[in-house]
């Protein structure tokens, strides 16, 4: 047996070819602190340049799940009192969730039990992602006054049709099926076969042993109702969506419509432009520039901080949104949202950037030296060439020279 190191909070081991983090934190459901996002991020470091360390495996502790998100009360703490540590800890956070989504082995996220908000951004942003009958998906925030962050919106804004929209507006969780129907997840596994799977990682490449255990997910409902989802979700405002639902005769439309109406209404309007326009970014670092922006506007809304008294701390169930219906959210308090945060902005996708600059420049720069190596080889071929024939040219001429002398000689010597 291997002794894990790290933090109480994060266990980290080594056990074959396969690093493993295990978050530590079960009677939480794991969910991430500060200092737990950095653990990660340090592992991470540690085995990306550690060549006896070919894959990286996530898990949870205890039976519930794999991160239940955020520490959600510490933001609320943070935001009642004015304070910026929540804003450091997304800064942390996100540039976590980027560095998995481009993390050079296989990062494989054992997604069993609940899995949401925080927990989805250190998994789905994975290269293998696995899902169990427990798993249970989801983007919960627009019920505390929040907005799906972590990269969130970059994942649901690319589900199928207008599935995405619906889960990050509902907050609805899904199963094993749906998320991988939505791209959440890429296959399934039993959950009684996560202990031979972790095993196998161990000794085989990630694919390999991920086929052994890989089967066929049970049926989810998102497929069927895909239809009247497309349909209603395409509407141009939150309002028309809620209206649609209602209109459609589907009871599970009515549902859904109900549940928007009990969503903060400026989280719900917030969350459709930041999908929306999550859309038309070119990739992951954009969205979560994008995403810390609208993190950082929501953390001064009355909002989060009564949604999570609401929903975590004195659990009544009873939110009083403000503003309370979605006809008072105006244009300039969604615009809000997306303002430079006091702090500045995240920079990743510009530093992403710089570095892929600096990359070509050094690609250039070997590619100018080669070809002056072979310049120079050219050349010093080319004086060879004619060194060679003005040596033979010199051989020629004394050759010719010395026969005409010869015969020179043998013409005088006869006469």
């Amino acid at each position: 047996m291997i002794v894990p190191t790290g933090t109480p909070d994060v266990l980290l081991r080594t056990e074959g070819r396969a690093g493993f983090i295990t978050l530590n934190r079960p009677r939480a459901i794991n969910a991430l602190t500060h200092a737990m996002v950095l653990a990660v991020d340090g592992a991470l470091t540690e085995w990306e340049h550690d060549p006896a360390v070919t894959t990286v495996v996530i898990e949870g502790a205890g039976e519930r799940g794999l991160c239940a998100g955020g520490d959600i009360r510490a933001i609320h703490d943070d935001a009642r009192a004015g304070g910026s540590a929540s804003a450091a800890f997304w800064r942390d956070e996100y540039r976590l969730n980027a560095r998995i989504s481009r993390y050079p082995k296989p990062y494989v996220a054992l997604m069993d039990g609940i899995v949401m908000g925080g927990g989805v951004g250190v998994s789905a942003h994975g290269s293998v992602r696995v899902v169990t009958e427990r798993s249970r998906v989801a983007m919960p925030e627009t019920g505390i006054g929040f907005v799906p962050d972590v990269g969130g919106t970059h994942l649901l804004g690319r589900a199928p049709g207008e599935l995405g929209t619906h889960l990050a507006l509902t907050g609805a969780p899904v199963g094993a099926a749906d998320a991988i129907l939505t791209g959440l997840a890429d296959a399934f596994v039993p959950s009684a076969e996560l202990p031979v799977l972790a095993r196998d990682l161990a000794d085989l490449p990630a694919e390999e042993a991920l086929a052994r255990h890989a089967v066929a997910p049970p049926a989810g409902v998102l497929a069927e109702q895909r239809e009247w989802i497309d349909a209603c979700y395409s509407a141009p405002t939150v309002e028309e969506i809620v209206e649609r639902l209602f209109d459609t005769g589907v009871p599970a439309a009515k549902e859904t419509a109900e549940t928007l109406l009990a969503r903060s209404p400026a989280a719900l309007k917030a969350t459709l432009a930041t999908l929306r326009r999550s859309r038309a970014l070119a990739g992951l670092e954009e969205v979560l520039d994008l995403e810390y922006r609208v993190s950082c506007a929501a953390l001064a809304t009355p909002d989060l901080v009564e949604g999570i008294r609401a929903q975590v701390v004195d659990k009544d169930r009873a939110p009083r949104w403000n503003p309370a219906t979605l006809a008072e959210v105006s244009e300039a308090d969604v615009a809000r949202y997306f303002a430079v945060p006091e702090g500045g902005d995240l920079g990743l996708a510009a530093a992403v950037s710089e570095t892929a600059d600096a990359a070509g420049a050094a690609d250039a720069a070997g590619a100018a030296d080669a070809a002056g190596a072979a310049d120079a080889a050219g050349t010093a071929e080319a004086a060879g060439t004619a060194d060679a024939a003005g040596t033979a040219d010199a051989a020629g001429t004394a050759d010719a020279a010395g026969t005409a002398e010869a015969a020179d000689r043998r013409a005088r010597g006869g006469a």
